[in-house]
């Protein structure tokens, strides 16, 4: 399975989310924090700290004794789990032969003895500097995660493919709320190119880390505009925008624009199309270099919506998109 069947999906074990290791039986060699960072993993040659080479993931001691090596893992944010990349990068002769996931709910802090895990990927086998893809069919919501490794080795990254769950009855019509986070459930659904960096980096929570921390394009050597298409956490309507062009200096979009719907029915994959005819929420407006960008007057009042297009002209950088709300009650 190819990773781009995952892209509309944001990684849950996300370090900057706030994912992190609660529990490990063995991280000898390598620290299991490292297994959710956002960039790539590297290889260091000729690198050693005290305990062997240094290996960027998680790496355990070779076992001499019965049993096996796992880490139990709190996920930064909830959320129901489309896919898995289990990826052994620069792990040549000491990746683990197979690995499965376990998964629980707690409602309330962290899981202890009593704690009741689900089996969400079953036993597979691994091989050595590989990506291992592997779609999950299962709209339970999750908090933590017990990744279990036959028997030690090591793991470069686990990326943890899905949606965000929120309850959202407990949240009062009343107060404004990022609807287009990702910690609520915001999703980058499709864009005209995402060259230098990722669509989904626009809706991380804080401000961008550096210029590879948001969405880029390459250069538009060809007519017209590029742009990408969010759905909301949850139908609202949006009182403030925020486009963020933080660290974006000599490759910022010269103006923006944002179209808006409330679509019903229809699939992700359709819309694309279905764009092209969405009303205007925000005129364009010119932008600046390295700086934060409010708008709330310049909105107009389409009452709620689901999903938005934001068109930057011609091409250039984002670094992040807020828009500020209030939810949509049901009838």
């Amino acid at each position: 399975m190819s990773t781009q069947n995952f892209d509309k999906y944001i990684n849950l074990a996300d370090a900057r989310l706030g994912t992190k290791a609660i529990a490990v039986t063995d991280d000898w060699f390598a620290d299991v924090n490292r297994l959710f960072q956002p960039d790539a993993a590297v290889w260091k040659e000729g690198v050693f700290d005290d305990n062997g080479k240094w290996m960027d993931g998680w790496e355990s001691r070779r076992k001499r004794f019965e049993g096996y090596d796992s880490a139990v893992i709190r996920l930064g944010v909830p959320g129901t789990i489309k896919g898995f990349d289990i990826d052994t990068s620069h792990f040549t002769g000491n990746f683990p032969p197979s690995a499965s996931i376990d998964a629980c709910f707690c409602a309330e802090g962290d899981p202890n003895e009593d704690t009741q895990w689900q089996e969400i990927l079953t036993s597979v086998e691994l091989q050595g500097n590989s990506h291992h893809l592997h779609a999950i069919q299962d709209d339970r919501a999750w908090t933590h995660l017990r990744f279990n490794i036959y028997p030690d080795g090591g793991v470069a990254r686990l990326r943890v493919y899905g949606v965000p769950y929120r309850d959202w009855s407990a949240q009062s019509a009343s107060e404004q709320v990022d609807l287009a986070s990702a910690l609520n459930g915001g999703r980058a659904l499709a864009c005209s190119d995402e060259h230098f960096g990722r669509m989904s980096n626009i809706l991380n929570p804080g401000r961008g880390i550096n210029m590879g921390d948001g969405w880029e394009t390459a250069r538009r050597r060809t007519p017209g505009n590029d742009w990408v298409i969010v759905a909301l956490g949850h139908p609202g309507e949006i009182e403030q925008i925020v486009v963020d062009t933080l660290h974006f200096k000599g490759n910022y979009p010269d103006s923006c624009s944002i179209q808006a719907a409330y679509v019903e029915g229809g699939t992700d994959s359709q819309i694309e199309a279905r764009s092209l005819y969405w009303r205007e929420l925000l005129p364009s407006q010119k932008l600046e270099m390295h700086q934060e960008h409010s708008f709330a007057a310049q909105i107009k009042d389409l009452g709620p919506v689901t999903h938005v297009r934001l068109n930057i002209f011609p091409d250039g950088g984002v670094s992040r998109l807020r828009l500020l709300g209030r939810i949509a009650k049901k009838a």
